[in-house]
């Protein structure tokens, strides 16, 4: 178990310390097109998202963060490759944190100058530093990409900006290989007390993505390392933040939302489970409640599976029964199942504001 971090504040939100785990993601708009990059925050903002980053490229990108910020309401954060103009600019215009890596940012006047801007704000600077750009000396010193060279290459880093008066700091250390980034992690835990954020980086598609994010970030968020992550998938960033929410909940380090158990599907079931299943998970996304829902595919399983469950549903030839705590409350026709089941959790849900 990891020893308590320092705390970073990142515009209106708190990581480290006892502070609990928050999720991020990152835009796939072009910053410039504000009214875009709006809209997707806000969707992502809607879906649980704690912390945005978007990219800045360019001097247009870094201007447009004054009129995004006007319209969210989570910490902004501006990520920089290469051009350290850019980075005081993203400053001037309202980040909430910058993300660079000092090694690609050029010569220490170069991030001095970075430093010197976030100092004035007092904004967070993220070191992220990936696998997939590690120094040449770290790959003579250690035979390729290691987990010690991204360790080290990230501590060098980040004493380049302490050497400049500065801790206000998060670290990053990423690589798309989860052995790696988990050993990785293990290291720099004993090695730093600064706020980790930590993920999969380019881990692959929805399917292929968030199996590899949940193992990783299993392993390392299980350890008690990792203050902010992110599931990087290729494709709508509003699904990143649908995992981050389930893999923190199914580690016990989120509470609230609903949770979904289903069965699979079997030569007993004469429903289409899939489908049903399918649209519970869809139909609960805007429940507030902290609760376990069962979808079952027969009669037989459905009452004694779903008894831990706090609400489920089991199909039947033309019909399903609607469950709680594994008590059969009534019989329902098949095509009124899924709105049986959402009429109950939406009394649920007026119970618990009421009480």
């Amino acid at each position: 178990m990891r020893e308590e971090t320092k705390v970073v504040t990142i515009g209106n939100k708190a990581i480290g310390g006892k502070n609990p785990i928050l999720i991020q993601s990152m835009t796939n708009t072009k910053t410039e097109d504000v009214k875009a990059t709006v809209a997707q925050i806000l969707e992502l903002e809607a879906a649980g998202c704690d912390i945005i980053r978007c990219a800045v490229p360019t001097k247009e990108a870094a201007e447009a963060f004054t009129e995004i910020k006007r319209q969210i309401h989570i910490p902004l954060v501006a990520d920089i490759h290469f051009d350290y103009r850019l980075a005081i600019a993203a400053i001037e215009h309202g980040a909430d944190k910058i993300r660079i890596n000092p090694g690609n940012i050029g010569s220490v006047d170069r991030v001095k100058a970075v430093v010197d801007a976030a100092k004035e704000r007092n904004i967070p600077i993220r070191v992220g530093v990936n696998s997939g750009s590690l120094e040449n000396q770290f790959l003579e010193k250690y035979h390729g990409v290691t987990a010690e060279g991204i360790v080290e290459s990230a501590l060098d880093k980040v004493k380049i900006i302490e050497d400049l008066g500065y801790d206000n700091l998060v670290i990053s250390i990423k690589s798309s290989d989860v052995t790696m980034c988990v050993k990785a992690h293990e290291l720099i835990a004993k090695q730093s007390s600064y706020p980790l954020h930590v993920g999969i980086t380019e881990s692959g598609t929805v399917l292929s993505g968030n199996i590899k994010s949940a193992v990783g970030l299993g392993i390392i968020l299980y350890q008690g390392i990792g203050n902010t992550i992110r599931v990087s998938l290729t494709g709508n960033p509003v699904e990143e933040v649908k995992s981050a929410k389930l893999i923190l909940k199914t580690l016990g380090l989120r509470k609230g939302g609903v949770e979904l158990v289903s069965c699979p599907t079997c030569g007993r079931t004469q429903i289409d489970l899939i489908g049903l299943a399918g649209q519970v998970e869809n139909m609960i996304q805007d429940i507030d409640l902290d609760v376990k829902v069962a979808v079952m595919g027969c009669a037989v399983n459905g009452p004694g599976e779903a008894k831990e469950a706090d609400i489920g549903i089991a199909g039947g030839r033309g019909e399903g029964l609607l469950i709680k705590k594994g008590q059969i409350i009534r019989k329902v026709p098949e095509n009124q199942l899924l709105s049986a089941l959402r009429e109950e959790l939406l009394n649920m849900q007026a119970e618990k504001t009421h009480k």
